[in-house]
Formats: structure tokens, C-alpha cells, sequence
């Protein structure tokens, strides 16, 4: 039985840090199909090369680096995915509260929820 439970962990976040990766490459391969994913209008000009690089980013880093977690059992790799998550949960909070954005709070729940489990990750299947 407590095998079952670091095995169900490994696999969760590794298709959550896969969608992470696959999000991420698909922000640089067709953008204007992943805009609409995320609530957003596909930008022009500087905006777009801002919505490109810095969501490409974030989605790349949480994605590989949640990979490289679970394949080294590194504690350290845990932490990237799931402070970028819990800074976008930060953000769309100040969004709402600062600047009169709507209430996300599903993507809220989905990144506090998807954070948490990198931390646990960090405590249960970390090695070092």
C-alpha cells in the first residue's frame, strides 16, 4: 500500500510537468492556438514576442524542470515548478485585487493544487 502512493505521485506530476513542457513548446510553435487556452488575445509586435518568450518560459521551466525531479529525486528541482505556479496564483490574486481582473479562481485552485503536489513530491520522493 505505501508503494502505491510515491508511484500514483511520480506519475500525477509527471504528466503534469509533460502538459507543462508540451504547453511550453507549443507557445513557440503555434501561439494562436494557445492563447485562447489561457483567456488571452494574441498580441502584436512586442506583445507577441512578450507572450512567446515569457509564457514558452514559464511553461518550459515548470515542465523540465518538474522532469528533471523525478528523475534525479533532487529536492532542489521540485521547488522551480511549483514557486512559478504559486507566483501565478499570487499574481491573478494582485490581478483581481489591484487591478479589477476577473476572479480566476479555477486556474487559482489548479495551480495552488499542482504546487502543493511538487512540495509533497519534494518531501516523499526526494532522495537527497
Amino acid at each position: 500500500m505505501r508503494s502505491i502512493i510515491p508511484r500514483a505521485l511520480t506519475l500525477l506530476l509527471a504528466l503534469f510537468s509533460i502538459l507543462f513542457v508540451v504547453m511550453g513548446l507549443r507557445w513557440l510553435v503555434n501561439p494562436a492556438g494557445s492563447a485562447p487556452q489561457l483567456g488571452l488575445t494574441l498580441e502584436t509586435g512586442v506583445g507577441l514576442s512578450s507572450q512567446v518568450g515569457d509564457l514558452s518560459a514559464f511553461f518550459l521551466v515548470a515542465g523540465l524542470s518538474g522532469l528533471i525531479a523525478l528523475v534525479s529525486r533532487n529536492r532542489i528541482w521540485f521547488y522551480p515548478p511549483a514557486m512559478l505556479l504559486l507566483f501565478a496564483a499570487s499574481g491573478r490574486t494582485v490581478a483581481w485585487v489591484v487591478h479589477g481582473a476577473d476572479f480566476a479562481l479555477q486556474s487559482i485552485v489548479f495551480e495552488i493544487l499542482v504546487a502543493s503536489l511538487f512540495l509533497i513530491g519534494s518531501k516523499v520522493l526526494a532522495e537527497r
